[in-house]
This record gives C-alpha cells, sequence and structure tokens, in this order.
C-alpha cells in the first residue's frame, strides 16, 4: 500500500500526511518526496537488523578451553606433566599463529577425537625455559636464558567440536616418535 502512495505521490500527500497527523499547509511538495524517502529508510534498515539477528543464531556455538597445567623436570632428564584444572567457556578466539617449528625442550599440544585422529596440532614453547630481560652494568638492555625444574604453564585453545582428549608429548622431529606426557580427558 505505501508503494501505491509512492507512485501516485502528487495525488495521495495529503492522505499519508493526514495519518501520520502532520500539518501540510506549508510544507513543498519536494519536500513531501524527501521526507517518504528518510521514512523507507528508516523502515528497511529496521526490517535488516531482525534479519541479522536470526542469522547469527544459526550459527554453531563456539567454544574456548583453558587448560592450567604443572610440569616438572625428573631425575633422568625427562619431564612430567600435571593436570591442574579446565575451564569451557563460549567463544571463538581470533585467529592465532601457529608454527610447526618446534625445537628440543617444546611440547606439543593435539586435540583428538574419540577415536584418536588428529584434529589440531600446535607447538607450545618450552614452560621451562624463560627469557629474562634486564639491564646490565653498561645500562643497556640484555637476555638471560633461564631453565626452571618447574613450573605452571595455561593453554587457550579454540576447542574443535568433536574433541574427547587433548594430548601432550615432547617435541620430536617425527610424528612416530612421539609419546604422550599426559593426555586430558574433555567431557
Amino acid at each position: 500500500m505505501s508503494l501505491f502512495y509512492f507512485l501516485n505521490f502528487t495525488e495521495n500527500y495529503i492522505l499519508i500526511f493526514t495519518v501520520l497527523k502532520l500539518h501540510t499547509k506549508h510544507i513543498k511538495p519536494y519536500n513531501y518526496f524527501l521526507l517518504l524517502c528518510v521514512l523507507l529508510f528508516v523502515i528497511s534498515c529496521g526490517s535488516n537488523k531482525n534479519i541479522a539477528t536470526s542469522d547469527s543464531s544459526i550459527e554453531s556455538n563456539p567454544k574456548i578451553i583453558f587448560l592450567n597445567y604443572s610440569i616438572k623436570k625428573t631425575a633422568n632428564n625427562t619431564k612430567s606433566i600435571q593436570f591442574l584444572n579446565l575451564k569451557i567457556v563460549d567463544g571463538k578466539l581470533k585467529n592465532t599463529k601457529i608454527t610447526d617449528e618446534g625445537h628440543s625442550g617444546d611440547l606439543i599440544c593435539t586435540q583428538l577425537d574419540k577415536n584418536s585422529n588428529e584434529l589440531q596440532r600446535f607447538i607450545i614453547k618450552s614452560p621451562l625455559t624463560k627469557n629474562i630481560e634486564y639491564i646490565n652494568d653498561s645500562n643497556s638492555f640484555d637476555n638471560k636464558k633461564i631453565d626452571l625444574d618447574s613450573a605452571q604453564f595455561s593453554l587457550r585453545l579454540q576447542l574443535k567440536p568433536n574433541t574427547k582428549y587433548i594430548n601432550i608429548s615432547d617435541f620430536s622431529s617425527s610424528k612416530t616418535q612421539e609419546n604422550p606426557l599426559i593426555i586430558t580427558t574433555i567431557n
């Protein structure tokens, strides 16, 4: 019906503004056209908002998982990891840079499904090695690498929908030599 009024605007403009309860004696006809365009624009923006809201509810519910561990060096120079806690929250991580380049001392974190198929894999830089920046005697900055016997570390991951296990193992150049240090079961 509003399209009909728009097309026959010159004949029916008084009817439109009486419905809207506007006084039309001092308004010129080209102002009616501008007012009608603004009104149609506002109405069209309002209807698009509702459509966008319904599309976002169709999306799956992404989850972020926070994991906390404690790691220690044992007497025979191997590593022992103890699970501390986990928390799963709704949300989506921004795209983060995942590197496959690892070094001795680094750990590998893998998300596995119920059949132990790999869903995601990334390198965790060695939690037992800390780089500290300090000011030396000549008042310039210097770096020092410190090897720790024990430490706590946290992981923040975009949880894949089929993830049932989080596996943490020592870094090695081949996948066949990986021995898990700890496997955490996810509900």
